[in-house]
Parts: C-alpha cells; structure tokens; sequence
C-alpha cells in the first residue's frame, strides 16, 4: 500500500475564516477529511500534519523517510523563505509536490518565488483545494506505471 504524507504549514488551520475570497470557504478539516477518503478508495493510506512551526515541519519531512512513498507539501509562507524545509525535503530523497490553493503567480511580489520548488518534482498553484487532489493522482499514476514495468 502506498503512503502519502500531506503537509500544511503556518496559517492554514484557519482555512474557511482567513481570507475566503483567496482561499475559499473549506475548512483544513474538510479538505483533509475529503482528501483521506478519495485515498482510501484508491488503496492509498494518507496522513496529514498541520504546524504553524518551521521545526515541526522539519522534523516532519525528517521523519518520513523510510515510512512514506511521497510527500505533499503546502509550505505557506514558509514557500518563499525556508531554506531549512527546502534543505530538510531534498535531504530525504522523497518525491515531494508542492501545492498552494491560491496562485501565487497573481498575487504579492514576494509570493512568486519559492525556494522548495527546485527540490521538488512539481508544483500545483491557484487550482483551490484540487492541488491536493491532483498531486494524489500523481502519485497513484507514478506507482501504476512503475508497478506495469
């Protein structure tokens, strides 16, 4: 069985009251609920971390190594700046998709850029809580065609 481990960082536990507008009004909770259910269906077993805390995320991403056949990651704000979770990522040697329901491409300058991408095999931006979705079907598509060789 394959394993996904999904991380959100700093500020999106207040999903569904921190800026709807850019945001939407899903909450974590229900995005993640969603997300462990549309896995299961597909044999996939999901686990999902919430830290407003660089180190927790660290220690996180450290962690699965060895226990998970990819990560998906929504940095927050931690995107732009956090050489340490962008060190910690390419450390493990874990497919890694970094995902952001907003675009970050529309919006404030220094949201544009982020220091993870380049140590992660894609990046899903501005799709809403479909990111996820999409980079679990990723996966579930890497693991198919490995397992047709």
């Amino acid at each position: 069985m394959q394993k996904i481990l999904i991380i959100n960082g700093p500020n999106l536990n207040m999903l569904g009251i921190r800026e709807p507008g850019i945001y939407g009004d899903d909450t974590l909770e229900s995005i993640t609920k969603g997300l462990k259910s549309f896995a299961e269906s597909y044999g996939i077993e999901l686990d999902a971390l919430q830290s407003n805390s660089e180190g927790n995320i660290i220690d996180a991403i450290q962690a699965a190594y060895g226990r998970y056949d990819g990560i998906i990651i929504n940095a927050g704000a931690y995107t732009h700046y956090s050489y340490a979770i962008r060190d910690a990522i390419a450390s493990v040697h874990i497919p890694t998709i970094e995902v952001h329901i907003s675009n970050i491409y529309s919006r404030e300058d220094f949201r544009e850029h982020s220091v993870i991408a380049p140590v992660c095999i894609g990046q899903i931006s501005g799709l809403g809580p479909m990111a996820y979705k999409l980079a679990l079907y990723y996966f579930m598509e890497a693991n198919s065609s490995e397992q047709d060789r």
